[in-house]
């Protein structure tokens, strides 16, 4: 499923997009140890699932409706905990999406914070469960 950037996809560079319109990443999964919802300020969401397996993120989605600095985000913070352990992951930063866009625009620096706040929350959701379960 192709997502639409839509306008000012133009300041991202090509791999961006290529990820962004990936499947790989974007959709929804019913059969998660873990998920996510956040609605940033900008009334944006953004959705975020987890296969997790010995500590380790095996499986990840991103869904998000909003601009394509959103999608971005997301996209990219998908790409950067995909196959990482749950302590690898809660290293992800906010500054660290910035840098690898390489061109979020300073009005949509917001976008960063709220993808990886996502990840954060769904993470917290795993780790809440299998507390609760021991």
């Amino acid at each position: 499923m192709e997502q639409d950037m839509g306008g000012g996809a133009g300041g991202y560079p090509q791999e961006v997009i290529d990820l962004v319109n990936d499947p790989k990443y974007f959709g929804r999964m019913n059969d998660c140890e873990a998920s996510s919802y956040l609605k940033g300020p900008c009334d944006d969401a953004m959705e975020f699932y987890l296969v997790i397996q010995q500590e380790r993120i095996v499986g990840i989605k991103y869904y998000a409706e909003g601009c394509c600095a959103t999608r971005a985000c997301a996209a990219m913070a998908a790409k950067l905990a995909d196959g990482k352990t749950i302590k690898e992951a809660l290293l992800i930063s906010a500054g660290e999406i910035i840098a690898r866009l390489k061109g979020l625009p300073a009005d949509h620096l917001h976008c960063s914070i709220l993808s990886v706040s996502t990840l954060y929350r769904a993470i917290a959701d795993y780790l809440l469960k299998t507390e609760g379960a021991s």
